[in-house]
């Protein structure tokens, strides 16, 4: 085993301020003996379409789940998509994320009833093909730090996928991947400033210093409104007295056999949690007001992985100025985006326990989010095309 190659991601130096996700400085490349894994939904909008959207992103971020649970501790890069997820290891760990991923597609095909793609695409493939992939690491929090992705070898991994190279099968029929964290209970979250925006934002040409400066004055017009256009309230989300996302994370967490318990159990967990809330009370080491201001500060709302991902809460004026500022540079060739509006957010979680401060939470706009600014920006880099 080599010590290095295993301990990159944990070795690299966390920044902190999202401001600086386009310092060179803080990404280093992936060690070429990694692997980089690819997933995601087939037909998203489609699902989104029939209101699945939180089975979307369920099955999105259980990959993560099974990864972090394969790995046993092993910290490793993810970013979460909405509807899928990436992410790199080492390529000593090939066996059991492979098995992670394979289980992963049979559960979400099973259970949840969508389809999951994944693929596993060796780093040296990558760099072979022209595409560096580098990685850095963000802690928008003490106890938890989500990678940032640049380089374009991601993007080029995913292309992979899409065209049905270095697949990942299914594993044979009732496997079932280890999810244990994986969570969804929070009820979904209004907007308080008025929109709840998911942003693409992708490069239109090889000129990333014209496309880092307009990335830096986009951060800069949302880092002035009030509270950088986070859409989780300061003092965290409310609890649920019934969570909405409960049946799926029965289907994350048990076997048939067990459902009908564990259902009971979590449901009485919730509607204790909410209890909880309301009274100020606390039960041993679990205090509610502490939960939840450490679920907004730990939320990934900001993210990049070869473009700009972003889910914030905005004024109309606010979010009509963006589009403004991404419809000008566009129209320079400095870049093509999807936009998509909604009332909500969601979350999907990862919680190791609920004692502990480094639980993890994905957010994605209530109504297809990052999959319906998908198919905007899908429909920007065809039109694109065409012209060349």
């Amino acid at each position: 085993m080599s010590d290095h190659s295993t301990d990159f991601y944990q070795s690299l130096e966390p920044f902190s301020a999202f401001s600086e996700v386009l310092d060179v400085r803080h990404y280093k490349p992936l060690p070429e003996d990694w692997l980089v894994a690819v997933t995601d939904v087939v037909d998203s909008t489609g699902a989104i379409r029939s209101g699945r959207y939180k089975a979307v992103n369920m099955a999105g971020a259980s990959v993560i789940a099974a990864a972090r649970n394969a790995l046993q501790g092993v910290a490793f890069p993810f970013v979460f998509g909405g509807d899928g997820a990436s992410f790199a290891v080492a390529g000593e760990f090939r066996a059991p994320v492979e098995q992670a991923l394979a289980a992963c597609r049979t559960w979400v095909r099973e259970e949840i009833g969508l389809e999951l793609r994944a693929s596993l695409v060796p780093v040296g493939d990558i760099l072979a093909a022209g595409h560096p992939v580098s990685v850095a690491r963000h802690t928008p929090a003490p106890d938890v730090s989500y990678a940032m992705f640049s380089g374009g070898g991601l993007a080029w991994a995913e292309q992979q996928m899409k065209a049905g190279r270095f697949v990942v099968g299914e594993a044979p029929a009732g496997s079932r991947p280890d999810l244990q964290g994986l969570s969804c209970r929070w009820q979904p979250i209004r907007a308080t400033r008025g929109i709840i925006v998911s942003l693409l934002v992708l490069p239109a040409d090889t000129d990333t210093e014209r496309f880092d400066a307009f990335v830096a004055d986009l951060l800069a017009e949302l880092n002035d409104s009030p509270g950088g256009g986070h859409p989780v309230p300061e003092e965290g989300p409310p609890f649920a007295f019934r969570s909405p996302g409960l049946e799926l994370e029965v289907k994350a967490s048990a076997a048939p056999t067990g459902r009908k318990r564990l259902r009971r159990w979590l449901m009485f967990l919730s509607a204790f949690a909410w209890f909880l809330g309301k009274t100020g009370l606390r039960f041993k080491e679990f205090d509610a007001a502490h939960y939840r201001q450490k679920t907004a500060a730990n939320t990934d709302f900001r993210k990049f992985d070869d473009g700009l991902k972003l889910t914030v809460d905005c004024t109309p004026e606010m979010a009509a100025r963006l589009e403004d500022m991404l419809g000008s540079a566009r129209a320079e060739g400095v870049c093509r985006f999807g936009v998509h509006r909604q009332d909500e957010a969601l979350m999907t979680c990862i919680v190791p326990s609920p004692y502990q401060d480094d639980h993890m939470h994905f957010v994605d706009g209530a109504s297809g989010g990052y999959a319906q600014a998908a198919v905007m920006l899908k429909k920007q880099m065809a039109e694109g095309a065409s012209v060349l």
